[in-house]
């Protein structure tokens, strides 16, 4: 295996930045003065530890520039944010948009940091009210904190977690109107023995009310053999293993990007 880190043989994400925009996307940057497809989404998207993530194979099968526009656990809060993002989304093609899930986005319980969502930043007064056992000094990231709360707190947890879903269709919805042009709806299924079950995972209820009106919603389910594949073709350093058992492979990458060019030749 290779490191992620500097040096020889390094997996190069070419980092990049668009406009006038703070978000360090995915690379190569890709021109976007002719036609081009936007891709906005998370750790998925992004591409942890593989070298051609989705979107760039996307662009060798459609022959048009996809523009990367990924970070780490980003959540819908990331792009909301960023205004620059969502003006070349919205003179995009056409856009994909992956769907994750609601834990990292500020709500009326916790605020999340507005750039690495994955980030616990404080819990408000109602989070304290629902879990006045809790010392929330002790979490540092939102899955932890929802784990434990779920399991501590089953039936106390339920409330919390209705919030999560309610607040992640207000914020997608007003994402999703400020992209003018056909969108596809990118719901990633679970993608290998490794993969971490969110706390608040997305569901049918959550997401089937967000198609229409100019959006495709594509679920893709990866096959037995591109879970099964597991870490094999991924770059990571001999600590960062756990970490890419995690990530979805080169083969559920390409197996998305086969799905996401035949949604996208009937819209370009």
């Amino acid at each position: 295996m290779a490191y992620v880190h500097p040096g020889g043989g390094a997996l190069d994400y070419c980092i990049c930045r668009y406009g006038k925009s703070k978000l360090r996307c995915r690379g190569p940057r890709r021109r976007l003065t002719g036609p081009y497809i936007a891709a906005l989404g998370g750790t998925e998207t992004y591409g942890k530890f593989v070298a051609r993530p989705w979107p760039q194979l996307v662009e060798e099968r459609l022959g048009l520039p996809v523009a990367n526009f990924s970070s780490v656990n980003a959540g819908v809060d990331l792009f909301l944010s960023d205004p620059h993002i969502i003006t070349i989304a919205d003179a995009a093609r056409a856009t994909v948009v992956q769907l994750s899930g609601p834990q990292n986005l500020t709500n009326p319980f916790y605020a999340v940091h507005p750039r690495r969502n994955d980030r616990f930043l404080r819990a408000t007064v109602a989070m304290h009210t629902l879990f006045r056992e809790v010392d929330f000094t002790e979490f540092n990231f939102t899955r932890h904190m929802l784990t434990v709360l779920a399991d501590r707190f089953p039936e106390r947890f339920g409330q919390l977690a209705a919030c999560l879903r309610a607040t992640w269709q207000e914020r997608m919805l007003a994402l999703l109107g400020r992209i003018r042009g056909p969108v596809v709806l990118l719901w990633i299924g679970s993608y290998g023995p490794g993969a971490v079950t969110d706390p608040v995972p997305l569901d049918a209820a959550m997401v089937t009310s967000l198609a229409g009106h100019g959006r495709e919603l594509l679920r893709v389910d990866p096959s037995m053999t591109a879970r099964m594949a597991g870490t094999a073709g991924m770059w990571f350093g001999p600590l960062e293993e756990p970490a890419a058992a995690e990530m979805p492979g080169p083969m559920v990458h390409a197996e998305v990007a086969d799905a996401v060019a035949r949604s996208l030749v009937g819209m370009i």
